[in-house]
Formats: C-alpha cells, sequence, structure tokens
C-alpha cells in the first residue's frame, strides 16, 4: 500500500467544508449523537461500509469519522471545468455507468492507495428505512484486494431528513453509531466474502436497531 493517508490540500479542505458548515447543522440542526468515534483509525487507508438513506450521508459520514472520505460519483461530473478539480480534492473518483462494479473496485482502490478512507454504501443504493437488506460485494472484494479493514458504521434518522415535495431538510434527530473494524477477506473466493458481506450488514444492522 502507498500513502498514510490522503493529500494534504484535501484534509485542508474537508477541514474548511466540515467546520463551518456540516458539524453545526449536524449538530445543531439535526441534534446529532456519535458513537464510537475512537474506533476510527486515524491514517492509513480505510474502508468505510455504511447503511444509506439519505443524499446527506456521505458528508454526515465523513463528519462523524473525522477524516475525509472518498465517494465515488459519476462520471459527467468530471468532464465539467473545475467542478472536476474541486470533487478531485474532496476525493470523489469517477465511475462509468454500466459498467460501474469494475471501474469502482479499480477508482477506489487507487484511492486507498493514496492513503484515503473510501465510503461504500453497502446496499449500492437508497433504502426507505435505512436497513442492510441485499447487502453488495462490492466492499468485501475492494478489502481482499487491498486487505484493508472495513469500518461499519449505522446512519440513523437521515431517512427523514428530506421529506418528498419539501425543498427543505427536517430538523429530525440524527445518531450515528461506529463499530469495531472488521478484518477483510483473506482472498477473493465468493463464499469468504459472502461471509465477511453478511458480518458487515449484520452489525450495522445491530447498531441501527439500538436507534437514538
Amino acid at each position: 500500500m502507498g500513502r498514510d493517508r490522503e493529500p494534504l490540500i484535501s484534509l485542508a479542505l474537508y477541514h474548511l467544508f466540515k467546520w463551518p458548515v456540516v458539524s453545526p447543522v449536524l449538530h445543531g440542526y439535526l441534534r446529532g449523537r456519535i458513537y464510537g468515534r475512537d474506533r476510527v483509525p486515524r491514517q492509513g487507508p480505510l474502508i468505510v461500509v455504511s447503511n444509506h438513506a439519505s443524499d446527506a450521508d456521505p458528508p454526515i459520514l465523513s463528519n462523524c469519522v473525522e477524516r475525509p472520505v472518498a465517494y465515488m460519483a459519476k462520471e459527467e461530473l468530471f468532464q465539467v471545468p473545475v467542478l472536476k478539480q474541486v470533487i478531485t480534492l474532496y476525493g470523489a473518483y469517477p465511475v462509468k455507468r454500466g459498467s460501474a462494479d469494475r471501474s469502482a473496485i479499480r477508482a477506489a482502490i487507487a484511492a486507498l492507495e493514496q492513503g484515503w478512507a473510501v465510503g461504500i454504501f453497502i446496499t449500492g443504493t437508497r433504502t426507505p428505512d435505512g436497513r442492510v437488506i441485499d447487502p453488495k460485494l462490492g466492499a468485501a472484494m475492494i478489502a481482499a484486494k487491498t486487505q484493508v479493514p472495513l469500518l461499519p458504521v449505522s446512519l440513523w434518522g437521515t431517512d427523514k431528513i428530506f421529506q418528498k415535495g419539501s425543498a427543505i431538510p427536517r430538523s429530525v434527530p440524527v445518531t450515528v453509531r461506529i463499530g469495531e473494524p472488521i478484518a477483510p477477506p483473506s482472498s477473493t473466493n465468493r463464499q469468504e466474502l459472502e461471509t465477511v458481506t453478511q458480518n458487515c450488514a449484520t452489525t450495522i444492522n445491530a447498531l441501527l436497531d439500538l436507534g437514538r
């Protein structure tokens, strides 16, 4: 593995966005509670696996693990001048539509080699209540290829932030719980990938069940 952590400029931009914007909204407007912050490795590559129910999840997740987190973004965004440079510095990596699995895995591995924490929503898409029902194997596959640990995180309450028909986020309580790191699969054997993936899903749902 390469670097110990993300580029310094990306770290600076993370703090520039976190303290004036994300943290006040999370702790004030959303009355956020965070448990398990001491379980997050402060540097070195890391795969953060989480449930997903809201567009607000990426910044909340990055805020709570207290380090920048790289996420996939659609390739079209990287064709916009200036925007490309900005989102790249924030850790976004491009994914082609139609070949998302292959391109996402390659891009995520590249980010990990640069010392980033990579965020992966284990369901692959949002779910109405945030529960993990059909976890995908991508996170475990990346962990197996890089031998990087997985950090399970549950986001409780974010499904209620945005309501259909309303452009204004609701002031609802949000709770984030961070679990113990999970060792990566020792190989890309499908059965082993499924076992680790299910372990992540079970852990996230158990943390979610703790509620507020």
